[in-house]
């Protein structure tokens, strides 16, 4: 059994979702030792925000006339659509930047779709999938910016409605709590949200290896 994991943290090295995929993959693998975790990380290694376009452009464009960059394009977008349909169980770590999806993670999306043409449609189907996100302020009902978070009802939409996939989703707020002094009030709700999360994590992880 194989895991695909997808990482989309800018700051890897201080990401509160690698740090939550990191205790789900560790789980995973200690209920499945051995066997292989697919990665790809598009904060450290983007991908190009122009390759969407151009592989879109070659769908329209005869076999023949095609450019070398729109055969890299479309090799691109059928390699990103095989780690995901190669893979028995996916793992995606994709934080909330600026109220919205993120540009590079959106770039993954649309050369995914790209890639798997009219099978993007039920792409993951049944296929067990993980989905951790993580927000620095608080979105919930009755909170300032309650509706201001336009990445996660989109991440739910794609992975679940259209790739179709068996989707558990892990959530954590408030994580600038620490840091940022006009939140030192919600110091105490954000740890215990850290906690919920991990905790989640752990058993995300081991259910996921059992699927």
């Amino acid at each position: 059994m194989s895991l695909f994991r997808l990482d989309a943290s800018i700051m890897p090295s201080t990401s509160t979702s690698t740090e939550l995929a990191d205790v789900l993959e560790a789980e995973w693998s200690a209920t499945r030792p051995g066997e292989p975790v697919v990665r790809r990380h598009l904060g450290t290694d983007p991908l190009p925000a122009d390759a969407w376009i151009i592989a879109t452009a070659a769908r329209f464009t005869p076999e023949g006339e095609r450019t070398p960059a729109q055969l890299d394009a479309l090799a691109l977008a059928a390699d990103l659509t095989s780690e995901l349909t190669d893979a028995d169980a996916v793992l995606l770590a994709v934080p909330l930047y600026n109220f919205g999806v993120s540009q590079h993670f959106k770039t993954w999306v649309d050369l995914v779709m790209a890639g798997a043409g009219t099978a993007a449609d039920g792409l993951l189907k049944d296929k067990p999938t993980v989905l951790v996100t993580v927000r620095g302020g608080g979105y919930g009902p009755g909170t300032p910016r309650e509706g201001w978070d336009h990445s996660t009802p989109y991440l739910r939409r794609i992975l679940g409605d259209v790739f179709q996939s068996d989707l558990t989703v892990i959530e954590r707020e408030l994580t600038l709590a620490a840091t940022n002094p006009a939140m030192a009030g919600l110091k105490d709700l954000a740890a215990q949200r850290h906690t919920e999360a991990l905790d989640a994590a752990r058993h995300a992880g081991r259910t996921l290896a059992a699927k």
